[in-house]
Protein backbone atom coordinates (compact mmCIF):
# COMPACT_ATOMS: atom_id res chain seq x y z
CA UNK A 1 0.00 0.00 0.00
CA UNK A 2 1.31 3.32 -1.46
CA UNK A 3 2.41 5.59 1.87
CA UNK A 4 1.66 9.21 1.38
CA UNK A 5 3.58 12.02 2.82
CA UNK A 6 2.33 15.69 2.95
CA UNK A 7 4.65 17.84 1.09
CA UNK A 8 5.60 19.97 3.71
CA UNK A 9 7.05 16.88 5.75
CA UNK A 10 9.70 15.97 2.29
CA UNK A 11 12.63 17.29 1.73
CA UNK A 12 14.15 17.91 -1.84
CA UNK A 13 15.43 15.31 -3.93
CA UNK A 14 18.86 17.19 -3.59
CA UNK A 15 19.17 16.28 -0.31
CA UNK A 16 18.84 12.92 -1.20
CA UNK A 17 23.21 12.57 -2.07
CA UNK A 18 23.61 14.22 1.42
CA UNK A 19 21.52 11.55 3.51
CA UNK A 20 23.20 8.86 1.62
CA UNK A 21 26.63 9.91 2.33
CA UNK A 22 25.83 10.59 5.97
CA UNK A 23 24.39 7.33 6.49
CA UNK A 24 27.84 5.61 5.28
CA UNK A 25 30.27 7.65 6.87
CA UNK A 26 30.92 7.22 10.61
CA UNK A 27 33.42 5.79 13.34
CA UNK A 28 34.30 3.28 10.47
CA UNK A 29 36.86 5.79 8.80
CA UNK A 30 38.80 6.33 11.79
CA UNK A 31 40.02 2.73 11.95
CA UNK A 32 39.31 0.28 9.12
CA UNK A 33 42.87 -0.20 8.13
CA UNK A 34 44.06 -2.86 9.73
CA UNK A 35 40.67 -4.70 8.64
CA UNK A 36 41.00 -3.97 5.43
CA UNK A 37 44.55 -4.87 4.94
CA UNK A 38 44.08 -8.41 6.06
CA UNK A 39 43.25 -9.88 2.12
CA UNK A 40 44.72 -8.12 -0.19
CA UNK A 41 47.38 -5.72 1.50
CA UNK A 42 48.88 -2.97 -0.39
CA UNK A 43 46.28 -3.67 -3.73
CA UNK A 44 42.81 -3.50 -0.91
CA UNK A 45 41.61 0.02 -2.62
CA UNK A 46 41.19 -1.74 -5.80
CA UNK A 47 38.27 -4.29 -3.17
CA UNK A 48 36.99 -0.99 -2.45
CA UNK A 49 36.22 0.40 -5.43
CA UNK A 50 34.42 -2.96 -6.62
CA UNK A 51 32.23 -2.92 -3.18
CA UNK A 52 31.21 0.91 -4.36
CA UNK A 53 30.21 -1.02 -7.82
CA UNK A 54 28.46 -3.41 -6.05
CA UNK A 55 26.37 -0.79 -3.59
CA UNK A 56 25.62 1.43 -6.80
CA UNK A 57 23.95 -2.06 -8.22
CA UNK A 58 22.38 -2.26 -4.45
CA UNK A 59 20.89 1.12 -4.69
CA UNK A 60 19.80 0.06 -8.67
CA UNK A 61 17.76 -2.77 -7.23
CA UNK A 62 16.13 -0.65 -4.37
CA UNK A 63 15.12 1.91 -6.68
CA UNK A 64 13.53 -1.07 -8.64
CA UNK A 65 12.01 -2.55 -5.43
CA UNK A 66 10.40 1.09 -4.65
CA UNK A 67 7.61 2.30 -7.23
CA UNK A 68 4.20 4.71 -6.69
CA UNK A 69 2.50 1.98 -4.89
CA UNK A 70 4.56 0.04 -2.58
CA UNK A 71 7.20 3.11 -1.95
CA UNK A 72 8.69 2.03 1.44
CA UNK A 73 10.19 -1.67 2.48
CA UNK A 74 6.75 -2.28 4.66
CA UNK A 75 4.96 -1.85 2.12
CA UNK A 76 6.84 -3.71 0.05
CA UNK A 77 6.54 -7.07 2.42
CA UNK A 78 2.56 -6.16 2.91
CA UNK A 79 2.92 -6.82 -1.18
CA UNK A 80 5.00 -9.95 -1.56
CA UNK A 81 4.28 -11.28 2.32
CA UNK A 82 0.80 -10.25 3.38
CA UNK A 83 0.27 -8.33 6.66
CA UNK A 84 1.50 -10.77 9.04
CA UNK A 85 4.17 -11.97 7.41
CA UNK A 86 5.28 -8.55 6.36
CA UNK A 87 5.26 -6.93 9.57
CA UNK A 88 7.89 -10.30 11.27
CA UNK A 89 10.17 -9.54 8.77
CA UNK A 90 9.48 -5.42 8.80
CA UNK A 91 10.53 -5.99 12.28
CA UNK A 92 13.60 -7.77 11.46
CA UNK A 93 14.74 -5.10 9.60
CA UNK A 94 14.06 -2.49 12.47
CA UNK A 95 16.30 -4.81 14.85
CA UNK A 96 18.77 -4.49 12.25
CA UNK A 97 18.38 -0.79 12.17
CA UNK A 98 18.68 -0.21 15.84
CA UNK A 99 21.37 -2.67 16.01
CA UNK A 100 23.40 -0.29 13.07
CA UNK A 101 22.28 2.72 16.07
CA UNK A 102 23.96 0.65 18.47
CA UNK A 103 27.35 -0.23 17.11
CA UNK A 104 28.03 3.63 16.19
CA UNK A 105 27.26 5.19 19.22
CA UNK A 106 29.44 2.54 21.09
CA UNK A 107 32.12 2.97 18.92
CA UNK A 108 32.03 6.63 19.15
CA UNK A 109 31.92 6.58 22.96
CA UNK A 110 34.83 3.86 22.64
CA UNK A 111 37.17 6.71 20.90
CA UNK A 112 36.42 9.20 23.09
CA UNK A 113 37.19 6.90 26.25
CA UNK A 114 40.09 6.01 24.85
CA UNK A 115 41.26 8.90 23.18
CA UNK A 116 39.59 11.74 24.85
CA UNK A 117 38.67 11.00 28.59
CA UNK A 118 40.11 7.64 29.86
CA UNK A 119 38.33 7.99 33.08
CA UNK A 120 35.04 9.15 31.66
CA UNK A 121 32.06 6.67 32.21
CA UNK A 122 29.98 5.41 29.42
CA UNK A 123 26.60 6.25 31.10
CA UNK A 124 27.80 9.99 31.21
CA UNK A 125 27.70 10.00 27.47
CA UNK A 126 24.84 7.88 26.80
CA UNK A 127 22.85 10.74 28.95
CA UNK A 128 24.72 13.78 26.89
CA UNK A 129 23.96 11.87 23.60
CA UNK A 130 20.40 10.25 24.24
CA UNK A 131 18.98 13.73 24.96
CA UNK A 132 20.68 15.09 22.12
CA UNK A 133 19.55 12.26 19.84
CA UNK A 134 15.87 12.34 21.05
CA UNK A 135 16.06 16.51 20.84
CA UNK A 136 16.88 15.83 17.06
CA UNK A 137 15.12 13.09 16.33
CA UNK A 138 11.47 14.28 17.53
CA UNK A 139 11.78 16.98 15.71
CA UNK A 140 11.39 15.35 12.12
CA UNK A 141 13.13 13.95 9.01
CA UNK A 142 13.05 17.33 7.83
CA UNK A 143 15.64 18.93 10.42
CA UNK A 144 17.40 15.24 10.14
CA UNK A 145 17.98 15.75 6.54
CA UNK A 146 19.08 19.21 7.05
CA UNK A 147 21.52 18.17 10.02
CA UNK A 148 22.89 15.81 7.44
CA UNK A 149 23.87 18.46 5.25
CA UNK A 150 25.43 20.14 8.05
CA UNK A 151 27.25 16.73 8.60
CA UNK A 152 28.79 16.78 5.23
CA UNK A 153 29.92 20.05 4.35
CA UNK A 154 31.58 21.19 7.41
CA UNK A 155 33.78 18.24 8.33
CA UNK A 156 34.79 18.51 4.29
CA UNK A 157 37.04 21.22 5.17
CA UNK A 158 39.00 18.19 7.65
CA UNK A 159 40.37 16.38 3.88
CA UNK A 160 42.74 19.53 3.82
CA UNK A 161 44.95 18.30 6.52
CA UNK A 162 45.99 15.00 3.82
CA UNK A 163 48.49 17.57 3.46
CA UNK A 164 50.43 17.23 6.63
CA UNK A 165 50.65 12.89 6.00
CA UNK A 166 51.23 13.52 2.08
CA UNK A 167 54.41 15.07 3.16
CA UNK A 168 55.75 11.57 4.54
CA UNK A 169 54.49 9.36 1.65
CA UNK A 170 56.56 6.46 0.44
CA UNK A 171 54.99 5.75 -2.80
CA UNK A 172 56.98 1.79 -2.78
CA UNK A 173 54.35 0.64 -0.31
CA UNK A 174 51.89 0.39 -2.70
CA UNK A 175 53.75 -2.15 -4.68
CA UNK A 176 53.62 -4.76 -5.96
CA UNK A 177 50.47 -3.60 -7.90
CA UNK A 178 47.57 -6.36 -9.13
CA UNK A 179 49.40 -9.19 -7.21
CA UNK A 180 46.60 -10.63 -5.43
CA UNK A 181 43.71 -13.08 -6.37
CA UNK A 182 40.78 -12.57 -6.83
CA UNK A 183 39.51 -14.32 -3.32
CA UNK A 184 41.63 -12.48 -1.81
CA UNK A 185 40.26 -9.34 -3.06
CA UNK A 186 37.07 -10.63 -2.13
CA UNK A 187 38.16 -11.26 1.44
CA UNK A 188 39.11 -7.19 1.63
CA UNK A 189 35.70 -6.06 -0.34
CA UNK A 190 33.86 -7.95 2.45
CA UNK A 191 35.93 -6.14 5.28
CA UNK A 192 35.08 -2.43 2.96
CA UNK A 193 31.23 -3.52 2.76
CA UNK A 194 30.59 -2.57 6.51
CA UNK A 195 32.03 0.61 5.44
CA UNK A 196 29.41 1.80 3.01
CA UNK A 197 26.34 -0.26 4.88
CA UNK A 198 23.49 2.93 6.02
CA UNK A 199 22.48 3.96 2.08
CA UNK A 200 20.23 1.26 2.64
CA UNK A 201 17.60 3.12 4.82
CA UNK A 202 16.52 5.06 2.05
CA UNK A 203 14.09 1.84 1.76
CA UNK A 204 12.07 3.74 4.64
CA UNK A 205 12.58 7.49 4.14
CA UNK A 206 11.94 7.52 0.12
CA UNK A 207 8.02 8.60 0.64
CA UNK A 208 9.54 11.52 2.32
CA UNK A 209 12.08 12.77 -0.50
CA UNK A 210 9.70 14.69 -3.17
CA UNK A 211 9.69 13.31 -6.29
CA UNK A 212 9.48 15.43 -9.80
CA UNK A 213 7.77 14.34 -12.93
CA UNK A 214 11.08 13.27 -13.83
CA UNK A 215 12.03 10.37 -10.39
CA UNK A 216 15.24 9.71 -12.03
CA UNK A 217 16.24 12.76 -10.00
CA UNK A 218 16.10 10.86 -6.34
CA UNK A 219 18.04 8.12 -8.06
CA UNK A 220 20.56 10.45 -9.43
CA UNK A 221 21.29 12.35 -6.16
CA UNK A 222 21.38 8.75 -4.25
CA UNK A 223 23.86 7.51 -6.63
CA UNK A 224 26.05 11.17 -6.43
CA UNK A 225 26.51 10.19 -2.71
CA UNK A 226 27.49 6.75 -2.80
CA UNK A 227 29.98 7.79 -5.53
CA UNK A 228 31.25 10.88 -2.91
CA UNK A 229 31.56 8.02 -0.41
CA UNK A 230 33.67 6.22 -2.72
CA UNK A 231 36.23 8.96 -3.13
CA UNK A 232 36.38 9.67 0.36
CA UNK A 233 37.53 6.12 1.46
CA UNK A 234 39.76 5.59 -1.92
CA UNK A 235 42.08 9.10 -0.17
CA UNK A 236 41.87 7.67 2.92
CA UNK A 237 42.78 4.48 1.96
CA UNK A 238 45.72 5.55 -0.30
CA UNK A 239 47.33 7.91 1.92
CA UNK A 240 47.10 5.83 4.80
CA UNK A 241 48.80 3.06 2.53
CA UNK A 242 51.76 5.51 1.30
CA UNK A 243 52.39 6.83 4.96
CA UNK A 244 52.30 3.37 6.47
CA UNK A 245 53.74 -0.15 5.75
CA UNK A 246 51.80 -3.15 5.66
CA UNK A 247 53.15 -4.55 8.84
CA UNK A 248 52.95 -1.46 10.22
CA UNK A 249 49.38 -1.16 9.29
CA UNK A 250 48.23 -4.74 10.42
CA UNK A 251 49.09 -3.61 14.09
CA UNK A 252 47.64 -0.06 14.36
CA UNK A 253 43.69 0.11 15.53
CA UNK A 254 43.46 3.76 14.74
CA UNK A 255 45.42 4.43 11.35
CA UNK A 256 43.59 7.52 10.73
CA UNK A 257 43.42 9.40 13.85
CA UNK A 258 47.48 8.23 14.45
CA UNK A 259 48.18 10.68 11.08
CA UNK A 260 45.84 13.72 12.49
CA UNK A 261 48.18 13.18 15.20
CA UNK A 262 50.98 14.50 13.50
CA UNK A 263 49.07 17.66 12.33
CA UNK A 264 49.96 20.83 13.91
CA UNK A 265 49.70 24.43 14.27
CA UNK A 266 51.34 27.19 16.61
CA UNK A 267 47.93 28.07 17.76
CA UNK A 268 46.62 24.32 19.17
CA UNK A 269 48.03 21.14 20.35
CA UNK A 270 46.06 18.09 20.27
CA UNK A 271 44.64 18.31 17.44
CA UNK A 272 43.31 15.03 17.52
CA UNK A 273 40.69 16.01 19.86
CA UNK A 274 39.22 19.19 17.90
CA UNK A 275 38.93 16.06 15.58
CA UNK A 276 37.08 13.35 17.36
CA UNK A 277 34.53 16.14 18.47
CA UNK A 278 34.37 17.55 14.94
CA UNK A 279 33.39 14.03 13.72
CA UNK A 280 30.76 13.93 16.09
CA UNK A 281 28.45 16.03 13.39
CA UNK A 282 29.40 13.02 11.16
CA UNK A 283 28.26 10.17 13.72
CA UNK A 284 25.02 12.04 14.92
CA UNK A 285 23.20 11.30 11.37
CA UNK A 286 23.86 7.55 10.74
CA UNK A 287 22.34 6.90 14.55
CA UNK A 288 19.51 9.41 14.44
CA UNK A 289 18.57 8.20 10.85
CA UNK A 290 18.66 4.44 12.15
CA UNK A 291 16.55 5.75 14.85
CA UNK A 292 14.52 7.74 12.79
CA UNK A 293 13.71 4.69 10.29
CA UNK A 294 13.01 2.18 14.01
CA UNK A 295 9.90 4.56 14.75
CA UNK A 296 8.91 4.74 11.07
CA UNK A 297 8.68 0.91 11.11
CA UNK A 298 6.81 0.96 14.16
CA UNK A 299 4.39 2.92 13.10
CA UNK A 300 3.55 1.78 9.88
CA UNK A 301 3.40 -1.78 11.16
CA UNK A 302 1.80 -1.38 15.29
CA UNK A 303 0.74 1.85 14.97
CA UNK A 304 2.44 3.44 17.70
CA UNK A 305 3.40 7.09 17.56
CA UNK A 306 7.00 7.98 16.60
CA UNK A 307 7.68 9.96 20.14
CA UNK A 308 6.73 6.73 22.27
CA UNK A 309 8.64 4.11 20.31
CA UNK A 310 11.56 7.02 20.16
CA UNK A 311 11.38 6.99 23.84
CA UNK A 312 11.71 3.04 24.52
CA UNK A 313 13.90 2.96 21.23
CA UNK A 314 16.49 5.21 23.39
CA UNK A 315 16.53 3.96 26.03
CA UNK A 316 17.09 0.54 25.64
CA UNK A 317 20.15 1.90 23.28
CA UNK A 318 21.07 3.85 25.93
CA UNK A 319 20.91 0.59 28.62
CA UNK A 320 22.67 -1.89 25.92
CA UNK A 321 25.48 0.85 25.31
CA UNK A 322 26.13 0.46 29.07
CA UNK A 323 26.32 -2.88 29.37
CA UNK A 324 29.00 -3.08 26.71
CA UNK A 325 32.01 -2.21 28.89
CA UNK A 326 34.51 -4.56 27.22
CA UNK A 327 36.07 -3.66 23.91
CA UNK A 328 36.04 -7.31 23.22
CA UNK A 329 32.10 -7.39 23.68
CA UNK A 330 32.26 -4.16 21.14
CA UNK A 331 34.14 -6.03 18.69
CA UNK A 332 31.65 -8.68 18.95
CA UNK A 333 28.82 -6.23 18.15
CA UNK A 334 30.56 -4.81 15.42
CA UNK A 335 31.26 -7.93 13.87
CA UNK A 336 27.64 -8.79 14.47
CA UNK A 337 26.19 -5.63 13.23
CA UNK A 338 28.41 -6.30 10.24
CA UNK A 339 27.32 -9.91 9.10
CA UNK A 340 23.82 -9.17 9.64
CA UNK A 341 24.03 -5.86 7.17
CA UNK A 342 25.70 -7.53 4.64
CA UNK A 343 23.20 -10.37 4.66
CA UNK A 344 20.35 -7.74 4.68
CA UNK A 345 21.90 -5.47 1.73
CA UNK A 346 23.75 -7.53 -0.43
CA UNK A 347 21.53 -10.92 -0.24
CA UNK A 348 17.95 -10.15 1.75
CA UNK A 349 17.19 -7.13 -1.01
CA UNK A 350 17.50 -8.35 -4.22
CA UNK A 351 16.14 -12.05 -3.33
CA UNK A 352 13.08 -9.55 -2.18
CA UNK A 353 13.01 -7.74 -5.78
CA UNK A 354 13.02 -11.37 -7.57
CA UNK A 355 10.07 -12.49 -4.79
CA UNK A 356 8.61 -8.95 -6.36
CA UNK A 357 9.07 -9.37 -9.59
CA UNK A 358 7.66 -13.01 -9.65
CA UNK A 359 4.33 -12.15 -8.11
CA UNK A 360 4.26 -9.06 -10.49
CA UNK A 361 3.97 -11.66 -13.35
CA UNK A 362 1.74 -14.07 -11.70
CA UNK A 363 -1.13 -11.13 -11.23
CA UNK A 364 -0.40 -10.30 -14.49
CA UNK A 365 -0.53 -13.55 -16.03
CA UNK A 366 -3.82 -13.66 -13.61
CA UNK A 367 -5.51 -10.48 -15.14
CA UNK A 368 -4.82 -11.42 -18.56
CA UNK A 369 -6.42 -14.89 -18.18
CA UNK A 370 -9.77 -13.13 -16.83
Amino acid sequence: MKVNVEKHFQVSAFFTFFLIHSSQTGVGILNFQNQVIKGAEQDAWISLIITGVITHIILYIIFKLLDEENNDLVAVHHYCFGKTMGNILSVLAMIYFWLASLTVLRAYIEVIQIWVYPTIKTWQLCIVFGLTFYYLIKSGFRTLSGFSFWGVVLPSFLFFLIYFPMKHTNYIYLLPAFSHSLSELFISSKAFSLLFLGFEWIVIYYPFIRRNPNSKNISKWAYFGNLYTIIVYLIVTLISFLYFNQEVLQQLPWATLMMVKIVHFSFLERFEYAFIFIWLLVVISPICISLWACTRIIKRTFSIPPKASLKMLLLAEMIAAISLQEFKSIDHLINLTSKVGIGFVYLYLPLLLIIKLIKNNFIKNRLNKI
